[in-house]
């Protein structure tokens, strides 16, 4: 069973930061577009970013330009999503999802859609 895994969530103060990453068990993250998305309580989930296969960024949430930055390295088969200058509105799950050779920011058409991790902001 393929799987895909985002990690690195927690519990963190207003203003501080934390790393996510995403790893895949059973395919090679370099042919696919890496989406993260967040669901926050009561929320809709909604995407924040994306990163090609070339390593070019795509943002989806203006909220976290500026803030977010997104980095894959093929080599250790990982996707990263850098979190700074945190808020408590960016309270939610996070998750990662793969797309072959491109991006969206639809759930929905993500081919591989992994569990996701807690990222808790306090104020």
């Amino acid at each position: 069973e393929v799987q895909l895994q985002a990690s690195g969530g927690g519990l963190v103060q207003a203003g501080g930061s934390l790393t996510l990453s995403c790893a895949a068990s059973d395919f090679a993250l370099g042919g696919y577009g890496i989406a993260w998305f967040r669901q926050a309580p009561g929320k809709e989930r909604e995407a924040i970013m994306c990163i090609h296969t070339t390593g070019g960024p795509l943002y989806y949430a203006d909220s976290v330009k500026g803030r977010f930055t997104i980095s894959r390295d093929n080599d250790k088969n990982t996707v990263t999503l850098q979190m700074n200058s945190l808020k408590p509105e960016d309270t939610a799950v996070y998750y990662c999802a793969a797309r072959r050779y491109t991006c969206s920011s639809y759930y929905s058409a993500m081919r591989y859609r992994g569990k996701g991790t807690l990222v808790t902001v306090s104020s």
